[in-house]
């Protein structure tokens, strides 16, 4: 097996697996941290296989430095080009599970040359703008607009701030307003019982890109978290096809 390496690089916590490329870099979600289920199936999955494997928590999450309510959009997707940049080699599949699809999305537009493949699990591109404000009725947009933040409820956890820094942030960093420009192969991984991020929205991000080797996964009963034993599955088959490998 694998030894998997623990460290930091900043304020940013990883755990980093060597071996062959291209290698696996998977991108969390909006809250999440590096220890969650589908980042802990693939690092087993790449350890199995010998594959190079690289997770982190952005600032503000999991091991990492930093407060949540400070972060946003643009910090965060910082975050992961500098561990891309500092902590890998050579072209990468990124794997962002939600908040991590926008995160991969703008990384791709950012260093084209280094990926290799990118897998999209219930990715939420320019969900503060099109899932949040958008749908906020006015006069929560107007209580954020005046103290700053809101504390939103959460059915994973204790509610989490909303800030004016995170909606605002995140209007300069929109990725569904223009064609995307992704040449690589591109893998979209949707539950259609999704009650955070429609799958619908899947669709929108593979009208988008402007590559032809884009597909697009539904799972019929699927949650947002994609993380029961038959939906991991499809993500390691899904991973097997893009690296050409005949086992998932």
């Amino acid at each position: 097996m694998m030894t998997e390496e623990h460290g930091t690089l900043g304020h940013i916590a990883y755990r980093r697996q060597r071996g062959a490329g291209p290698g696996i870099v998977f991108l969390g979600g909006f809250k999440s941290d590096m220890t969650g289920s589908k980042a802990q199936y693939l690092a087993a999955w790449c350890a199995e296989r010998g594959r190079a494997f690289l997770r982190f928590d952005y600032s503000g999450h999991g091991a990492s430095g930093g407060r949540f309510e400070e972060g946003s959009i643009g910090q965060w997707a910082a975050d992961a080009e500098r561990v891309l940049t500092e902590l890998t080699e050579g072209p990468q599949i990124l794997i962002g599970s939600s908040m991590g699809g926008w995160i991969s999305l703008l990384l791709a537009r950012r260093h084209p040359a280094r990926l290799a493949g990118l897998i999209g699990i219930a990715a939420a591109p320019d969900f503060t703008e099109d899932l949040m404000w958008a749908q906020f009725p006015p006069a929560l947009r107007a209580r954020i607009e005046r103290e700053g933040f809101w504390l939103r409820p959460s059915e994973y956890g204790a509610p989490y701030p909303i800030t004016r820094h995170l909606i605002e942030d995140g209007r300069r960093h929109l990725v569904l307003r223009e064609p995307l420009a992704i040449a690589v192969p591109v893998r979209l991984l949707h539950g259609q019982d999704d009650a955070d991020v429609p799958w619908q929205l899947s669709l929108r991000v593979s009208e988008h890109i402007t590559g032809g080797d884009v597909q697009v996964a539904l799972v019929k009963q699927g949650d947002h978290r994609l993380s029961k034993p038959g939906e991991l599955a499809l993500l390691g088959r899904t991973l097997c096809a893009l690296l050409g490998e005949n086992r998932g």
